[in-house]
């Protein structure tokens, strides 16, 4: 029986999922300039020829996980928008961004690092500066629950808000097992939804 188009689309998306896995790895592990699409192809377990079926290279690879990167930042800032109270939204947050780095510390540092790039990486500023600007939408959003919250400067308590889970979520991804995720969320939590 042959397989459905609905099928077919699904095995793709797991194919593509499963590239996007093995060179995020190689890229943790190895960087991105030192990382070839013949490295990609025989960690993901295929062929080259293969890989090329799904992305045209490594910058189109790169692209699409930066991409899916900002796509999973914007669902986390609508279930937020979704929320009715200022103080739930901020703790959907929260809660969303610690939880996701404890989950994925190396993706975390790798997106950290992307963002950092210098300005003469030709070939990853424009990610970087992508990520920068997604980021500052996310900044603006809060300033905006900060303003309903009634908080006097809404716009340095944000900045002061997203330095601190900066800061926590730097510290998770370095120090992931020794660090108390729990009371860490709830301190900050306290600090800035109470």
């Amino acid at each position: 029986m042959p397989r459905t188009p609905q099928e077919n689309e699904r095995i793709r998306q797991l194919a593509k999922e499963n590239i996007m896995n093995a060179a995020m790895e190689l890229f943790i592990t190895q960087g991105y300039h030192a990382t070839s699409i013949s490295s990609i192809a025989e960690h993901a377990g295929i062929s080259k020829g293969l890989l090329y079926n799904y992305f045209k290279g490594k910058e189109e690879l790169l692209a699409t996980m930066v991409n899916k990167r900002v796509r999973e930042m914007v669902d986390v800032m609508e279930q937020a928008r979704s929320l009715k109270a200022p103080a739930e939204q901020l703790k959907h947050i929260i809660v969303g961004a610690i939880d996701n780095v404890y989950q994925n510390p190396e993706v975390f540092r790798f997106y950290l690092h992307l963002q950092t790039q210098p300005e003469a990486d030709q070939e990853l500023i424009k990610y970087s500066r992508f990520l920068i600007e997604e980021n500052t939408k996310q900044f603006e959003f809060q300033c905006k629950i900060f303003e309903e919250l009634g908080v006097a400067n809404a716009r340095k308590r944000s900045l002061y808000f997203s330095s601190t889970l900066q800061g926590i979520m730097l510290m998770i991804s370095t120090y992931s097992q020794q660090f108390p995720i729990e009371e860490i969320k709830k301190q900050i939590v306290e600090e800035f939804c109470g």
